[in-house]
């Protein structure tokens, strides 16, 4: 999957490129849109999706979901903090 995600990203550089040396440094404004507006595209509705399903598929949403065990961890782990603070006008 990461080799897939790599060499497509490649690609959507490469013809991103192309696409900018078309419309700037010839006269061929049409295709260099078309090929500027392919890579947008396919960067946007395949490489990104890919990429995030690669990089989620193996952790837990509710790590990362703010619910009432994770409040009152995060409150616990707070007052310890207070708690082991040395005074500082001591």
């Amino acid at each position: 999957m990461r080799n897939l995600i790599i060499t497509l990203f490649c690609i959507c550089c490469l013809t991103l490129a192309y696409g900018f040396y078309l419309r700037y440094f010839t006269e061929d404004l049409v295709t260099g849109d078309r090929f500027l507006g392919l890579t947008i595209l396919a960067v946007s509705f395949i490489v990104m999706p890919l990429f995030l399903y690669h990089r989620w598929k193996d952790r837990k949403v509710k790590d990362y979901m703010l619910d009432e065990d994770n409040i009152r961890r995060m409150r616990e782990f707070n007052d310890s903090k207070e708690s082991r603070k040395k005074p500082e006008n001591q």
